[in-house]
């Protein structure tokens, strides 16, 4: 059979993914001067943090009244927020605390919808292609070198060239078409839906809040650590089809059985996640993997310092070898695609710090273009400066580790 492909045209960056990586990384690559398309597979930009109906910025800050993650994670949260609901807590509400002023985190839930909105919005305003209902297909790799990505849209078949590729797909779905070494991972039981009933409705009324007008109802309730997970069910993979189907049609009877006994009159699920809300799918084997061990230790080639979310005081930095291959000189990971193994990769995989993660990947591309080498033998400490005058912040500062915490009191609680 022969299949008709439409060639496209040639862009310097191609960024694989429209969630908040990349997203980002579109941002950061358009304001850079690079002429960018992004590719996303569903209707709508944001990902997991909209269409997968995960809305929550977690902590971007030690548990001790100082931000630890800032950047274009700052910029997305505010963005965020800007035409919706926010529930950033009061001794954030003007700013940094300040160490030792709060134990509160920097959080704030948003509306998933207007985020979504918004995103579509400065991306559009920044001149990025979006190209949304569109599926990658292939990749056309020549020795390492990604020549191009084929997609399939209402279009047919298409194909574009570009200089770059960014994989913030979420399921490193180019870097497996390319030969990219990849590792896959394992998911939970878990399904989120948002849900009202009269008890919201009042509660939003009462308080004039809107942010209370909708809650969340389960179908598989697992939590981050597998507690809720039925036993004995392997975890769901998320790169295989029949497993995808199979936890999606599983987790939606589940939810529907969970509220079918709920008087109908009363209760309504408003919105179903659009894409599996799957965490750990598959990821790049990258020229270093981010460990539980690495909380604490500092990496010359640090693109960004991060905080774990869970825990108070445990900071880590995220080498830029996570996110790139040698030998593959023309492809990037950003987002949950980045290289980390165990707790590590929860922490990496999160709101802000796949926004950093998708922040540098769209620099170090705009950087691999105009000195003309492979993205995996750029000078680093040209990308750290640029980042640093973005307010990115590269190295944590020492004085914020306490003195209590040993490194060997670091267990990996992860769930992979």
């Amino acid at each position: 059979m022969c299949i008709n492909i439409n060639k496209k045209g040639k862009y310097d960056i191609l960024v694989a993914g429209g969630g908040v990586a990349g997203a980002a990384a579109a941002l950061e690559a358009s304001r850079s001067g690079k002429k960018v398309v992004l590719i996303e597979k569903s209707t709508q930009l944001g990902g997991l943090a909209t269409i997968g109906l995960i809305n929550l910025f977690v902590p971007m800050c030690n548990g001790r009244g100082v931000q630890i993650i800032k950047g274009m994670a700052e910029e997305f949260l505010r963005l965020s927020i800007k035409y919706g609901f926010d529930t950033i807590p009061i001794d954030w509400k003007n700013g940094e605390p300040g160490f030792g002023k709060t134990e509160q985190r920097y959080v704030t839930r948003y509306s998933a919808p207007i985020f979504s909105l918004a995103l579509t919005e400065i991306l559009t305003e920044n001149n990025v292609d979006i190209k949304f209902d569109t599926v990658i297909t292939g990749a056309d790799v020549t020795d390492g070198h990604i020549n191009g990505i084929t997609v399939y849209n209402k279009s047919g078949y298409e194909y574009y060239e570009a200089d770059m590729i960014v994989d913030a797909s979420g399921d490193a779905d180019v870097l497996h078409l390319a030969g990219v070494p990849t590792v896959t991972g394992g998911n939970f039981d878990t399904y989120i839906a948002f849900y009202t009933n009269i008890g919201h409705c009042e509660s939003a009324l009462e308080s004039k809040d809107i942010s209370k007008l909708v809650g969340k109802s389960c179908g598989g309730g697992a939590d981050l650590y597998g507690k809720g997970h039925p036993e004995g069910m392997p975890l769901w993979d998320g790169t295989n089809g029949d497993d995808v189907s199979e936890y999606l049609k599983s987790n939606q009877l589940k939810l529907l059985n969970n509220i079918k006994d709920e008087d109908r009159t009363k209760r309504d699920i408003t919105l179903l996640p659009i894409m599996p809300q799957f965490r750990t799918t598959r990821r790049i084997d990258g020229d270093y993997t981010l460990k539980t061990e690495d909380a604490y230790k500092h990496f010359d080639d640090s693109i960004g310092a991060i905080c774990d979310f869970e825990r108070k005081d445990f900071l880590f930095e995220m080498p830029y070898r996570t996110m790139i291959k040698t030998g593959f000189d023309n492809v990037i990971a950003a987002g949950r695609v980045t290289s980390g193994e165990g707790y590590a990769w929860d922490v990496l995989r999160v709101i802000p710090p796949a926004i950093i993660t998708g922040q540098v990947a769209g620099a170090a591309c705009a950087q691999a273009i105009d000195s003309n080498k492979p993205i995996y033998n750029i000078d680093v400490s040209v990308l750290q400066n640029k980042l640093e005058k973005e307010n990115v912040i590269i190295h944590f500062d020492d004085a914020l580790v306490p003195d209590d915490k040993e490194k060997s009191e670091i267990v990996d609680i992860g769930h992979i």
